[in-house]
């Protein structure tokens, strides 16, 4: 039960943005578990699941090593220092950069996984970001903003 329980956990963080162990507990009874509090404290510690930060301002339940870690948090470090001012025409978010950024800002953008970006073009300090929809590109902008001003 306990292999079980815990492959499900896996599947679930994968799946969805868990933030608290009481949202933890609650999928799992839908899926059919009985849980304590006790036990999802254990399964956390045993599986080595770590909170990290979501584009969003959220926080969520991921397997990641330290290593992986850091790269995010460098990745938030380039966007942020590049950044300069951002526009959206239609479905395509207009990135402004300091001069000689655009290239790496686009490419934080790209190991950042921002949901929904198609692709990014790089200049010299702009970027034309392509987004599936007006208002996908709307909620990333939100995002983005939510990043620069350190609202994570």
């Amino acid at each position: 039960m306990k292999i079980e329980r815990q492959t499900k956990i896996l599947q679930l963080i994968n799946h969805y943005d868990i933030e608290t162990q009481e949202d933890l507990a609650s999928r799992l009874i839908e899926e059919g578990f009985i849980v304590t509090q006790a036990t999802i404290s254990r399964d956390i510690r045993e599986l080595r699941l770590t909170k990290i930060a979501t584009l969003d301002g959220k926080q969520k339940y991921v397997v990641l090593n330290n290593k992986e870690t850091k790269l995010n948090e460098k990745f938030i470090r380039v966007f942020k220092d590049g950044f300069s001012s951002m526009d959206r025409a239609g479905n395509i978010i207009v990135l402004k950069t300091l001069v000689g950024m655009a290239m790496a800002v686009a490419a934080a953008i790209d190991a950042l996984s921002f949901d929904d970006i198609v692709g990014c073009i790089a200049g010299d300090d702009t970027i034309f970001c392509a987004v599936r929809t007006e208002n996908d590109a709307i909620r990333i902008m939100e995002k983005m903003n939510k990043l620069v001003n350190n609202n994570l």
